[in-house]
């Protein structure tokens, strides 16, 4: 099955978290970005091609009714909100399912099966994301230190959490995103990173010798957890 690339918008860190995991459980969903606010989320919608958005309502400067008014080309649209009476707008401007927070994960795979059959019934000039339709790219769009980051997987060794921050090392430079270690590791997992630790993600094409609990990629040496390994060695197919 295609992969269909989506954008989280939820103000909230909890309920982005609920929504990547979710995600998560669905092989062919494809996040690409998590945004904290619309216009984080304006910025990626216009950069990269977007099948499906996850969108929360009541967010400061911008909610997400405003915001897809603002938009040309709009993706599939899956509210996600705690508010009962924004349906009707919302419904209005062809939002294909409107989840009221909590929601559970059978629900969300019905609006998401939903989405996935108005993107297969919809000419391909008529679908968002920034244009033309094109295949999907599997850049990932990272926000760190007031800016987006855009990092093509291959160029990424490894993900690290420290302390309460998170960080990616890439092969020229590291950087802290502004997001928990569970939404990156969510994130990378999607793209085909391992997770080989409680603090660490790796990229398997950049491994350069396994022995005994150690991985090294390049000069760094990173532990496997012992609850990772079996799943760590299926992974590599030995």
């Amino acid at each position: 099955m295609k992969a269909y690339n989506c954008v989280i918008v939820d103000d909230e860190p909890i309920a982005r978290d609920i929504v990547m995991t979710y995600c998560n459980h669905l092989s062919f969903l494809k996040v690409i970005s998590i945004c904290s606010n619309a216009l984080e989320a304006k910025r990626i919608l216009e950069e990269v091609n977007t099948d499906i958005l996850f969108l929360d309502i009541n967010m400061p400067v911008l909610d997400g009714i405003s915001f897809i008014k603002t938009l040309r080309q709009a993706p599939q649209i899956i509210f996600t909100t705690a508010y009962r009476e924004f349906a009707i707008d919302a419904f209005d401007l062809a939002a294909v399912d409107y989840l009221l927070k909590p929601f559970s994960l059978d629900r969300f795979i019905i609006a998401v099966d939903k989405a996935i059959e108005k993107i297969g019934s919809t000419p391909a000039s008529d679908r968002g994301g920034g244009g033309e339709y094109a295949k999907p790219d599997d850049s990932l769009f990272i926000k760190a230190e007031g800016k987006i980051y855009k990092l093509v997987p291959e160029d990424i060794l490894f993900a690290e959490a420290s302390g309460n921050y998170s960080k990616i090392i890439t092969a020229n430079y590291t950087i802290m995103p502004a997001m928990s270690f569970t939404s990156l590791a969510a994130m990378l997992t999607q793209s085909g990173f391992i997770r080989v630790h409680r603090s660490f993600i790796i990229n398997k094409t950049h491994i350069r010798l396994i022995e005994g609990n150690r991985i090294f990629i390049r000069n760094q040496e990173i532990p496997i957890g012992s609850s990772y390994k079996d799943e760590f060695i299926r992974l590599l197919g030995i």
